[in-house]
C-alpha cells in the first residue's frame, strides 16, 4: 500500500522538523484556581524520530501535544521547531485526534483537501490529494462519505488529510484508541510505513505500552500531574517488528515499571 505512492508525496518532502521543549510549565484556571498541568518539562525530537508518551490518564499528555502543535501557549518555557519557536499552529506541524474528525456532509476526497482548500490552492494540489488517498489505501472510497466508512477507514483519511499537507511533525493523540484489536494493530503497522517512506517527525500520545514499543524509537514515561518525565527508554529494535520479540517485551516489563504497574 506504502510503496505503491510514497513517490509521488516524497517528491516534495522535507525532513522531518527537530522540536524542543524548553522548561515548560503549564496550568489550566478552574474556578480561579490554578491547576499545575506540566512541571518544568524539557525534551527534544530529532528529525525524522518517532517519540511516544506514555503516562496516567489525566497526567498532561495530551496537553503537552497542544502546545508542541501551537494550539496553545505555554505558560511557562519556550517550545521551538527547528529553531524557532512556535507561536502559533501551522500546516507543517499536523494533529490527528482520536476521532477522525471528518465533516459527513464532504466525500472522503473532499476531506483530505481540506488543508489544500483552506490556503486556496486545492486544484494545484490535486495529484497529491490522489497520491494521498492511494498511500493509504483510499482511491476506491475518494468519493464516499464518513458514513460509509469503517472506524479503521475513517481514521486512515484522517492520516491522509494529514499527509497531504506535507508535514514535518505529525502529532497524534491516541489516533487508535476507538478501534478493534486487530484493526489497530494493522493500522500500527501503516504507520510505521507512511513515517518511514516519508520522514517526518512523529509525537505520539498513547496509553498501550505495547502499541508505544512497536511503533516509537523512544518512549518517554512522564509522572501523575503536574506532569514530569520519569524515564526515557530508547527502542533499537530493528523495523518490521514483532510483538513477542524478547527484547521488546524486556522493554515492556521495564515501562511497566515505570508506571509502576510491574506487579
Amino acid at each position: 500500500m506504502v510503496a505503491a505512492s510514497a513517490a509521488q508525496l516524497a517528491a516534495d518532502a522535507r525532513q522531518g522538523a527537530r522540536i524542543d521543549v524548553r522548561n515548560v510549565s503549564h496550568r489550566f484556571v478552574l474556578r480561579g484556581a490554578a491547576l499545575p498541568v506540566l512541571d518544568d518539562l524539557s525534551l527534544s525530537i530529532e528529525p525524522g524520530e518517532f517519540v511516544a508518551l506514555l503516562g496516567p490518564s489525566g497526567c498532561g499528555k495530551s496537553t503537552l501535544l497542544r502546545l508542541v502543535a501551537g494550539l496553545e501557549a505555554p505558560a511557562q518555557g519556550e517550545i521551538h521547531a527547528d529553531g524557532e519557536r512556535i507561536g502559533g499552529p501551522d500546516p507543517s506541524r499536523v494533529v490527528v485526534f482520536q476521532d477522525p474528525t471528518l465533516f459527513p456532509w464532504r466525500t472522503v476526497r473532499d476531506n483530505v483537501g481540506l488543508g489544500p482548500e483552506a490556503r486556496r490552492t486545492k486544484r494545484a494540489a490535486a495529484a497529491r490529494i490522489d497520491a494521498a488517498l492511494e498511500l493509504v489505501g483510499l482511491s476506491a472510497f475518494a468519493n464516499a462519505f464518513p458514513h460509509q466508512l469503517s472506524g479503521g477507514m475513517a481514521q486512515r483519511a484522517a492520516l491522509a488529510r494529514a499527509l497531504v499537507n506535507d508535514p514535518q511533525l505529525l502529532v497524534l493523540d491516541e489516533p487508535f484508541g476507538k478501534l478493534d484489536s486487530l484493526t489497530r494493530m494493522r493500522m500500527q503497522g501503516e504507520l510505521v510505513q507512511l513515517w518511514q517512506a516519508q520522514g517526518f517527525s512523529v509525537l505520539l500520545v498513547t496509553h498501550d505500552v505495547e502499541e508505544a514499543l512497536y511503533v516509537a524509537n523512544r518512549v518517554i514515561v512522564l509522572s501523575e500531574r503536574p506532569a514530569r518525565i520519569v524515564a526515557e527508554v530508547r527502542n533499537d529494535a530493528p523495523y518490521p517488528r514483532h510483538r513477542d520479540d524478547p527484547a521488546l517485551v524486556a522493554l515492556r516489563r521495564k515501562v511497566l515499571a515505570q508506571l509502576g504497574l510491574d506487579a
